[in-house]
């Protein structure tokens, strides 16, 4: 189509999940909730990691580096949303649904990343105890958190290569509460077929290839601890269950918005609500909340934190 021919969208509406009122005042509730619960239990996490010298090794680095995404994937979208319940204005600009997209794939792939690193480093504790210290150093604690970040800006500037040209001379209204890269290309007026295609096998590659990587290395690590010991084999999986059901919250609505990416029934925006407000609960208290050292070093600073008050 020519340029000449058609208006430039400046900002996109988004339809929200509900039109009901009653319906919005609950998840008003529930989005407000789950972002402060978020905001406390990631950040606690992250506190008493830089804080406690007994947390740091290359554990608890990348569960802090974990729990910092996670706040920031959530306020990516939930502020924004909670605004949007409020005010009723469900608008966002053009520049800024840009900058939404690309904050979300590097955040997403970022923590794809630090999941798979995370399993590596079980991986490497329970299968080669003896070359714990050796394999997972400082330096390659750090190879792995820059090399996450750097995969998640590779893999949004790709996605965005592909879409940040695209014309907009139509519908501006985007069914969802966030601006959703399938839900983004369909409003373009050009065939998208091939851009459809692109986007939906890079975002979809990642999160599969992550996705059984992770599922590989629990497998192993449970043959391992099944060799060692059965009583240990009990112990292990009690664990990694937690943890798997963890991924699959994750990776279940990534995989399912890029494997079925133009749904005739919304259930992708519900599905959203899992990636960006559960998850993200989930994971500090999975991850860390239910480990004994995590809780001993949180009462350890909370006695300083109180013991300083009252001295001042």
């Amino acid at each position: 189509m020519n340029k000449a021919n058609y208006s430039e969208v400046s900002e996109f509406v988004f339809l929200g999940l509900s039109i009901y009122r009653p319906t919005q005042c609950f998840l008003f509730a529930f989005s407000t909730i789950s972002y402060a619960t978020i905001f406390l239990g990631n950040f606690s996490v992250v506190i008493t990691v830089v804080f406690d010298s007994h947390l740091h090794s290359p554990m608890y680095f990348l569960l802090a580096n974990l729990s910092f995404v996670d706040f920031c994937f959530s306020t990516s979208t939930v502020p924004k949303l909670i605004s949007d319940l409020y005010s009723r204005n469900n608008t966002i600009s053009f520049q800024g649904c840009i900058f939404q997209i690309f904050v979300l794939h590097i955040l997403g792939a970022c923590e794809m990343v630090l999941l798979v690193a995370m399993a590596w480093d079980r991986y490497v504790a329970i299968c080669k105890p003896l070359y714990y210290l050796t394999i997972m150093s400082p330096r390659m604690c750090l190879l792995l958190l820059i090399g996450a970040w750097i995969i998640g800006l590779i893999h949004s500037v790709a996605q965005l290569a592909f879409v940040v040209h695209l014309p907009f001379c139509g519908s501006n209204e985007i069914d969802s509460f966030y601006c959703d890269l399938p839900r983004f290309i369909k409003l373009a007026c050009t065939d998208t077929y091939r851009m459809e295609f692109l986007v939906t096998a890079d975002s979809g590659l990642i999160s599969v290839t992550t996705f059984f990587l992770l599922i590989v290395s629990y497998i192993f690590i449970l043959f391992t601890v099944w060799k060692q010991s059965l009583g240990s084999l009990s112990k292990a999986l009690s664990t990694l269950s937690a943890h798997i059901s963890v991924v699959v919250l994750f990776f279940g609505p990534c995989m399912f918005v890029y494997i079925w990416p133009f749904p005739n029934v919304p259930v992708d925006k519900f599905l959203a609500i899992v990636d960006f407000m559960i998850t993200p609960i989930l994971n500090p208290a999975i991850y860390t909340l239910r480990n004994k050292d995590m809780k001993v070093a949180m009462k350890r600073l909370s006695k300083q934190l109180l013991s300083r008050k009252r001295v001042s």
